[in-house]
């Protein structure tokens, strides 16, 4: 039993600790923020101390995204600069945004619509302290802008706004983070390409951008320049979106998804696009969601690996090249622990912490020290320190490891 306080949740009793777990802490044992107590729950774990995480990028370099004070493309994992205080990251097709456990926020990258929130559009090849705030929370990042969250559940944005991506109801581009609107109850986001999703605390779920495909859920294709609530449910829990796809979890573990689906990527079992959300199959078990380009993965509750849609480069995981347009096992393993997706690449995290790629590889992306790419899960060097990989839709990637 549960009962919600301003600011947080108190749980009256104590759930078994398993672990170890790369939580978020909460101010004190059995409190913590609402966004932490939703997956903490879910995932039956007390909140656990911040670890110390080092943040590691590789893939293409060309204006410096992988933060390496250079533009030298890398092929297997390195580390940016020598801070363990990392927490989250964020990469479009060109540029970078994180977060530390300081509540600061740090981009770098290509800066053309001042997507680095620098006040200016200056490249920058290192990371970069965007303004002095230390409340930033989360972070996402697309084509050309970035969307964020305040400890205190407001929205920000900021960089180029050309389909109203930004949600500040206007198309004007902003080099420096922005306030959506006024409320305080935002607490996740994902992007696609000009596009935004955000889910509130109350489990609604509202969109705004480009529309083109029927990816903002409205069941119509309107551009839309500042936040519109997908239907009328309060049960929305996960999302995760890219290129012109959403797919997003309810509370009852059931998934969804809508927009594009040339390549079968909606998971429909065809290629029909979708303008609102679609329920696929009946099962109440997903987990963990990854949106890539046109292919998208998922992991369920017994920690199996799927995965549908677009498979030109390997990027599904299943040793072809042969696209599905519904969910396919990933092999028979039960250890599959996170996921991200990106173009036309995957990376996933075991519960043993070992870090596996498969996919594209055209710049390295894949980590394996060079640029074959792969139809199956290969796993990156021999390390079993990774507990978190960064959402990124081009081909630089991010992940984070403790030391």
């Amino acid at each position: 039993m549960s009962q919600k306080y301003p600011g947080g949740i108190i749980s009256k009793t104590a759930p078994v600790t398993v672990g170890p777990e790369d939580g978020e802490g909460g101010s004190a044992p059995g409190i913590w923020t609402l966004t932490q107590a939703l997956e903490l729950n879910k995932q039956n774990l007390w909140p656990k101390p911040i670890l110390p995480r080092e943040l590691y990028s590789w893939g293409q370099n060309t204006n410096g995204q992988l933060g390496q004070n250079n533009t030298v493309d890398l092929s297997s994992p390195v580390q940016v600069g020598a801070l363990t205080t990392w927490l989250q990251g964020a990469g479009s097709y060109q540029h970078t945004v994180a977060t530390q456990s300081d509540g600061t926020i740090w981009s770098w990258g290509q800066n053309n619509s001042g997507q680095l929130g620098q006040n200016d559009t200056t490249y920058r090849s290192s990371p970069t302290q965007v303004g002095s705030s230390t409340d930033w929370y989360q972070v996402a990042a697309n084509y050309q802008a970035c969307i964020a969250i305040k400890t205190n559940n407001t929205l920000w944005s900021w960089g180029g706004n050309t389909y109203g991506q930004l949600g500040q109801n206007n198309t004007t581009n902003r080099s420096s983070p922005v306030q959506v609107g006024a409320l305080t109850n935002w607490y996740a986001i994902a992007v696609g390409s000009d596009f935004t999703i955000a889910i509130k605390v109350d489990g609604t779920m509202w969109s705004w951008g480009i529309n083109q495909f029927g990816q903002l859920g409205l069941n119509d294709t309107t551009i839309r320049s500042s936040p519109v609530q997908i239907g009328a449910l309060t049960t929305w829990y996960e999302v995760s979106a890219a290129t012109n796809i959403v797919m997003a979890t309810k509370s009852d573990g059931t998934l969804w998804m809508w927009g594009r689906n040339n390549q079968g990527q909606l998971g429909q079992n065809n290629t029909v696009d979708l303008s609102s959300p679609v329920q696929i199959g009946a099962l109440t078990n997903w987990k963990n969601l990854a949106a890539g380009n046109s292919h998208a993965i998922a992991t369920k509750s017994d920690n199996t690996l799927w995965s549908w849609g677009r498979n030109q480069n390997g990027q599904l995981g299943l040793s072809d090249t042969t696209n599905r347009s519904s969910p396919v096992q990933v092999g028979g393993l039960t250890d599959w622990y996170k996921v991200s997706a990106g173009r036309y690449r995957t990376m996933a995290i075991k519960t043993n912490n070992t870090l596996w790629s498969w996919g594209f590889n055209d710049t390295g992306q894949l980590g394996q020290n060079n640029t074959t790419n792969l139809s199956s899960p290969v796993q990156v060097g021999a390390l079993t320190t990774w507990n978190r990989l960064a959402t990124t839709s081009g081909r630089a990637v991010l992940a984070l490891k403790t030391p």
